[in-house]
Parts: C-alpha cells; structure tokens; sequence
C-alpha cells in the first residue's frame, strides 16, 4: 500500500518520467526517439518568447492567474480589489473557489470553440477562453448558493451543476462545439459531492466548498511555511475520487496516472506512470493566493512540468522527439494509449532537462528561475508558437481523444 500512496506524489512523476527518458536515450522505447541535440534550439526559443513576453526579466509562475488577464487588464484583480474582504483569509478562500473550479474546466477546448467577450467583443479560444467563461461564471454568482455572496462556490451548487448550465454559460453550440462538455460536468458534480462528504476537511470555517482546501493547508503550515509538492500531495489524497474510474490499486484511486509496459519496477506499482496533469496545474495556481495570505510556499521545484500538449508540442515540433511509426501522426489516440503516455512522461523529463539548459545560459539556479517561471514564460508559449507555425489552427501536433478530464 504504501507503494500506491508513493505515485500520489511529484516525486513519483519525475521519477518515472526520467526513468522513461533513460529508456529513450538509448533508444529502447516503442514509440519514440528522442534527440538531445535539438534541445539547445529548443531552448533559444524559449529564451526568445521569454524575452519578448517578459522584457524585463520579471516573469510570474506559470498559473491559471495569467489567463485572467485580458489585454493587459488584469479581470480578477479588477474584481477582488473592489471588495472589501474581512480579512486575507476571506480572499484567499474566494481565490481557492475560484482556481480549483476554473481548473477542472480547463482541458484542452478543441480548436474551434470560442467564447465571446462582452468587454472587448473579441472571441478568445483555448485556456484563456475557458478562463474567461470560468471567471464570469464566478462574478455572476453561478456557483453560489448565498444569496448577495457571489464570489464563492458552494458544494451544493456544483452538485446540481448540469451539461446546460455550462453549455449556455461557455456559449456551446453546433456551431461553438467544446470537446469534453459532459466530462467537465461530471467533474464539477462529483466535486461537489465529495466536498459535501467531507465536511472535516471542506467545511472547517463555512459551509461546504472548495475553499476548506485553504484552512486544511493552513493547518499543516509550519511557522506559515509549506512545500509546494505537501500542497500537491493533498489535493490529490482529498481529490482524488473525483477522477473518472480510470486504475485504481490497493482501493487507491490513482487519478492522472497509466499504464506502459516499458516502466518496470520490482512491486505492485510496475508499470505505472502517474502524471497528475491538473492537479499540478491547480497546485501551481493556488501558491499566489497562500502567499497573499502570508504563507511562504517553498521548494516550487518540487513539482514537475505540465504533461500537455503544448509543453509535449514544443518537444515534438522542436525534433526532440521523432515518431517511430511517423503514420502515428494522422492517427487519433486514447488518452491511456502507450504512444500518449510515452509522450506526456517525456515531456515531464525533458522539461526539467530544458530547465537545465536555460538556467545554465542565463548564469540563474533553480532558487531564482523556478520550473513554474520557465513553464510561463516560456516553454508553453514557445510550444503555442510552433504549433500554429506548423498548422494553421494551431493543434498539437499528435490526436488525442480527451474526454475533457486530463488536458
């Protein structure tokens, strides 16, 4: 058992990344090739879109909090600097409500769907597009059950969340389609029902919402100082039921984590790849709203890079990795295929080796360029920028079927 509780963890996801990379290096894994050599060009775009993005230097962890910003207008300050909060705590918990919701809402939207912007009359697609709807679903009050409370999300709203309520809310049609509708439904419903089922845990302080995440970390904070892999473990322990029933080991639920039969340990987790895409992006988000609230977040390098497929685009694009069966390309693949897995898991190592490499030019350490800061400013942008480079609607170079719940 607690060989199964290890994979809950981003230890465990580096680990088996860079155990695959190992593999790959010397050319041993069934779907890729990778090539060092490339990684120093890769590595000069990232510099370059950095450096265009963030002149100065000053670069932000990567989190749901860039999306809110629209044109250079920053839309939840906006709103949360109107508010007269009672304390840091009250905003840090409307700010855990709205990053853990506007989280689970963002995998990846199909290279068609837009949401239309009232305050700019643009269309904005992808991340910043659901980021957008999200957020206008928060101020509005969509997720809240108290009356002349809006910036809050209860349990027992997101309970009874259904496929309507987000498809006129994120402005779905035949014509607007949004891949994984009814995935992210369920998602938010078994959120909220969890939540209801753990009040020691989400209703410590106030009703029953995402929120009680906040006063759960703040309990395990030592002199105001927590870990950021300690945040991520937890949320996957409290969380991780939500997931679909995807493998489940020992009883435990191993959420964003397969199977590939190149990764061999000597126990029961053998041949087991946790990834934990969203939960590491949701760990990454709510850091800010712990450090306006006066916790210290320490070792950020503890997480990992973000298994997706921008990240994952930048290394294919970039001739890092090459397919084996280059038909593979055309083809549409499961999330729990060997060539995805494979794929997502290298992209985590070779992120870190990048990290390496970019660190290195600039005469910076981990302390002063964290992992989250190259992630934003950075490694997603430059795999966005070769994507549409490449291909006119910008899609990931490689298929994936997604139901809405992994990215």
């Amino acid at each position: 058992m607690v060989g199964v509780v290890s994979l809950l963890s981003a230890k465990a996801v580096r680990e088996r990344a860079h155990k695959l990379l190992a593999l790959g290096l010397e050319d041993r894994l069934p779907q890729f090739r990778v090539d060092l050599a490339r990684l120093g060009a890769v590595a000069d775009l990232v510099l370059e879109v950095t450096q265009q993005a963030y002149p100065t230097g000053d670069i932000p962890f990567h989190s749901r909090w860039r999306h809110f910003v629209i044109g250079g207008a920053d839309r939840w300050a906006a709103i949360a600097d109107r508010v007269t909060w009672p304390d840091a705590a009250a905003r840090a918990r409307a700010e855990f409500d709205l990053a853990i919701v506007s989280v689970l809402l963002d995998a990846g939207a199909g290279p068609a769907w837009r949401y239309h912007d009232v305050a700019t009359g643009t269309r904005i697609g992808r991340s910043e597009g659901l980021a957008l709807a999200s957020l206008d679903m928060f101020a509005h009050g969509a997720f809240s059950s108290h009356v002349g409370e809006q910036l809050r999300v209860d349990a027992e709203k997101l309970a009874r969340l259904s496929v309507g309520d987000l498809e006129r809310a994120f402005q779905v049609s035949a014509d607007n389609p949004l891949v994984g509708l009814e995935g992210r439904v369920a998602l938010l419903r078994q959120l909220g029902e969890l939540i209801v089922r753990k009040p020691g845990v989400f209703a410590t302080k106030d009703a029953a919402r995402p929120a009680g995440l906040f006063d759960h970390l703040l309990a395990r904070t030592e002199k105001s100082r927590i870990a950021a892999a300690t945040i991520l473990s937890e949320l996957l322990i409290q969380l991780g039921p939500i997931w679909p029933s995807r493998i489940t080991l020992g009883g435990v639920a191993l959420g964003d984590c397969w199977r590939h039969p190149a990764l061999v340990t000597e126990d029961e987790t053998s041949g087991l790849v946790p990834l934990h895409k969203l939960s590491q992006w949701m760990t990454y988000s709510l850091i800010e709203p712990l450090q306006r609230a006066g916790v210290a977040v320490v070792d950020i390098d503890g997480l990992t890079g973000l298994a997706e497929y921008r990240n994952g685009g930048l290394f294919v694009d970039g001739g890092v990795l090459s397919l084996r069966d280059a038909g593979d390309a055309a083809r549409a693949h499961a999330v729990d295929s060997p060539l995805v897995v494979e794929w997502r898991a290298l992209t985590v190592a070779l992120l870190d080796r990048l990290a390496g490499v970019i660190r290195q030019r600039l005469g910076r350490d981990a302390e002063s360029l964290p992992l989250a800061k190259i992630l934003e400013g950075g490694t997603w942008a430059a795999g966005r920028q070769l994507a549409f480079e490449r291909r006119p609607d910008g899609s990931p170079p490689l298929k994936v079927i997604s139901d809405g719940t992994v990215f």
